[in-house]
């Protein structure tokens, strides 16, 4: 896998555009930049890769449009000392973003076949250190809990209770919630018992589904 002075001129020019857009988090852009998003698309595609536009990749999911990408890692707050759980790997380019921010990264794909395909390139491409599983994205991963942050890039039509339960006291978790589009939320454990919730900006992605997919 080739990553040439093109593509890093490309991500120079995504960056950019990201800026433009009003992206301003310093981590976040320089995960952005550093990171080939076109060794996550088949090679045929490599050219939509630094396009600001989501791309499929499979088993009805997308590689999430990189605005989207450095919305929600922004307003995640993540410190290099967190531990993240990512509901819905995908591609994995999500995951290789918080692992260039956080100290451990957690993510569960509820596609056995896609689950398979990511873990394999992660490892392939360096990111050996993020955990995968493939599971159920509504159950969370109770084993590694508590997370200092947990983020879900698919379209919720509720917050889901055990993720919730899940935050570390301090913790936030970063959720589009709605049907056809959603609102980015926000919540933030204050206490064993409450949380504080903020709403963001109008999304559209695909749908949260619940369970697991085997092939």
């Amino acid at each position: 896998m080739i990553d040439s002075y093109r593509h890093k001129g490309l991500r120079n020019k995504l960056i950019k555009t990201l800026e433009g857009k009003g992206i301003q988090n310093i981590a976040v852009l320089a995960a952005i930049k550093k990171i080939p998003r076109h060794f996550f698309l088949d090679k045929a595609f490599e050219d939509w890769a630094y396009k600001d536009i989501p791309f499929p990749i499979g088993n009805e999911q997308t590689i999430s449009q990189p605005f989207t990408v450095a919305y929600q890692s922004s307003i995640l707050e993540v410190a290099a000392t967190h531990k993240v759980l990512e509901i819905g790997t995908g591609s994995g380019y999500q995951a290789c973003v918080l692992s260039e921010l956080a100290a451990k990264v957690y993510t569960i794909e509820r596609q056995e076949n896609l689950f398979h395909k990511t873990n394999k390139l992660l490892k392939k491409i360096g990111y050996t250190k993020i955990r995968t599983f493939w599971g159920d994205g509504y159950k969370g991963l109770p084993r590694q809990a508590p997370f200092d942050r947990i983020i879900v890039t698919a379209g919720a039509p509720f917050i889901p209770k055990k993720l919730t339960e899940q935050l570390a006291i301090g913790g936030k978790l970063v959720i589009p919630v709605g049907d056809k589009s959603q609102k980015m939320i926000r919540l933030t454990r204050t206490s064993e018992t409450k949380f504080e919730q903020e709403q963001f900006g109008d999304f559209q992605f695909v749908p949260f589904v619940k369970g697991v997919n085997k092939v």
